[in-house]
């Protein structure tokens, strides 16, 4: 159903780049707005320092446009080397959250990724740039809030193989995922320690793709800093131990980043963040560099 929707992507190269730069002129407009002052009073849902991605205090509903470059070894090229594959991923993702008890939430996501790749394949050879669709996903977490400063949570991520050959995995993935939050408040209100842990391990798909079974790992910080600006260090699961089939250029099982990212809360809704990753191990090559930029609209 995906690829017949977005069938106008495949190989439309103007169409993926007036996408972005609608993006990038919609980021410039809400980096001109003033922002508002937030109140620093806690409560089990604090919507006044939320950003948008905090796991454990989820808006009531929110979406999100990320763009993210990312380089990674890949296929090799016509003198047999490894050559570098540059993704480009224009990611759309929405989020809404239910009140399910006193301090029980229920928080959905999905997530539709627009990519575009540089492959050498056979379809391929001159490795240039294709567009497509991604591999699509949902998600549901169940959210426990201990007390206001502690909570707790588990939930899966479902993964679709709606990228195909050259977009994505080609299997149908699912990713257990735990964590837990500690505010620390003796920072401020909008200051927290989150760690997450989640599995990703394909069960289904293409039987001549490589099976994924890797443990991804975010020991999240995020610090509250003056004039709604943040900086959050670890924010997502890129160290990752692989357990399945190897991958081009891997020599071992660790990949370990320096990952952090740099926002500002625009408005009472409206958050703007930078994201860069660089890896400090790599025996498992999950990319040689990453950035996002990311904007979240809260309601």
């Amino acid at each position: 159903m995906g690829a017949r929707i977005f069938a106008g992507w495949q190989g439309c190269d103007a169409g993926f780049k007036v996408a972005r730069a609608l993006f990038g002129c919609f980021l410039v407009g809400m980096v001109l707005r003033p922002a508002v002052a937030a109140s620093q009073d806690a409560s089990s849902r604090d919507q006044s320092a939320n950003t948008g991605e905090d796991f454990f205090r989820p808006p009531t509903n929110l979406f999100q446009m990320m763009e993210q470059y990312r380089t990674a070894p890949g296929s090799g090229s016509t003198s047999g080397s490894l050559r570098d594959v540059t993704t480009e991923t224009l990611n759309l993702r929405f989020d809404h959250a239910l009140d399910l008890a006193p301090m029980w939430i229920l928080a959905l996501r999905s997530d539709l990724p627009l990519l575009a790749r540089n492959p050498i394949s056979s379809t391929n050879p001159d490795g240039d740039y294709l567009h497509g669709v991604g591999d699509a996903n949902v998600q549901a977490s169940v959210i426990h809030n201990l007390s206001q400063r502690f909570a707790v949570g588990f939930g899966a991520r479902l993964i679709a193989p709606t990228g195909g050959d050259t977009f994505g995995s080609g299997k149908w993935q699912i990713m257990p995922i735990i964590g837990a939050r500690y505010g620390l408040w003796e920072i401020n209100s909008a200051s927290y320690f989150e760690p997450i842990i989640r599995y990703d391990a394909s069960f289904a798909g293409d039987p001549t793709r490589r099976n994924i079974s890797n443990l991804q790992f975010a020991p999240t910080v995020n610090l509250g800093l003056p004039d709604q600006w943040f900086i959050t260090f670890y924010p997502s699961a890129d160290i990752r131990m692989n357990f399945g089939d190897p991958i081009t250029g891997q020599t071992g099982r660790l990949f370990l980043p320096f990952d952090a990212r740099i926002g500002r809360k625009l408005s009472d809704n409206a958050a703007l963040s930078f994201e860069l990753g660089v890896p400090v191990i790599k025996d498992y090559p999950v990319y040689n560099l990453k950035t996002e930029v990311r904007l979240n609209i809260t309601y």
